[in-house]
């Protein structure tokens, strides 16, 4: 495996799965890869939440069927504890309440196991370029809740953005990541990190996802 000559350019990952076969093939597959690094492993929610790094993962691959306390509600909880991080459910589970549930906690992305070692890895880049990876049939469900109503408005909390927030949600909505955002507004790749963190901030949303769902129930 060819040996990248800076530490920065890692994507480093953790990975929270009780299951140690499905456990060691997500290991194996992380270290095909020369731009990925997997820096710690838990086999159940509290143990991640115990011992989590101090130098936070960027990507963190998740089941929601844990031992003990979900998956879901593992996210919850790291979100807040490891807010630069991007979480992405790795289930089985494809029905909507747990899909939702799991976007609505923090969740950047959701496939459904099992996943191809090539899909696998491209959704970690994607995550980590501020994409949120879902296969197809879970990316249908997600557009078809856009359409339902919202009890408190289509437009609540979208009025507090600033001009250059707005923009930045505008071109999230349209599927750019990051950093092609910073290039079509000009600006750097840190200054989107901070526009999409204010946007979280306005609109109360944990996630990428979150946010571009309320964007698209607006008026």
């Amino acid at each position: 495996m060819t040996k990248l000559t800076s530490a920065e350019s890692l994507i480093t990952v953790a990975i929270v799965e009780d299951d140690a076969a499905v456990r060691s093939s997500l290991r194996q597959i992380l270290r095909t890869a020369s731009d990925v690094r997997c820096v710690a492993e838990y086999s159940n929610a509290e143990d991640a939440i115990r011992n989590w790094p101090q130098s936070p993962p960027q990507v963190a691959i998740l089941d929601i069927n844990l031992p003990g306390m979900s998956g879901v509600e593992c996210v919850r909880r790291l979100v807040e504890k490891s807010p630069g991080t991007q979480f992405m459910m790795l289930t089985v589970y494809d029905h909507n309440d747990a899909i939702f549930d799991s976007l609505a906690a923090g969740a950047h992305g959701y496939l459904v196991k099992p996943a191809r070692a090539v899909e696998l890895m491209t959704a970690v880049r994607d995550v980590h370029s501020g994409g949120a990876p879902m296969t197809s049939n879970i990316a249908r469900r997600v557009v078809q809740a856009f359409k339902r109503p919202v009890a408190n408005g289509p437009r609540a909390g979208m009025e507090t953005l600033s001009e250059r927030e707005a923009e930045a949600l505008d071109l999230l909505a349209q599927g750019y990541l990051y950093k092609e955002i910073a290039v079509r507004m000009g600006v750097s790749y840190h200054t989107i990190h901070s526009h999409v963190r204010h946007i979280y901030e306005k609109l109360h949303v944990r996630s990428r996802a979150q946010a571009v769902a309320m964007y698209h129930r607006r008026a």
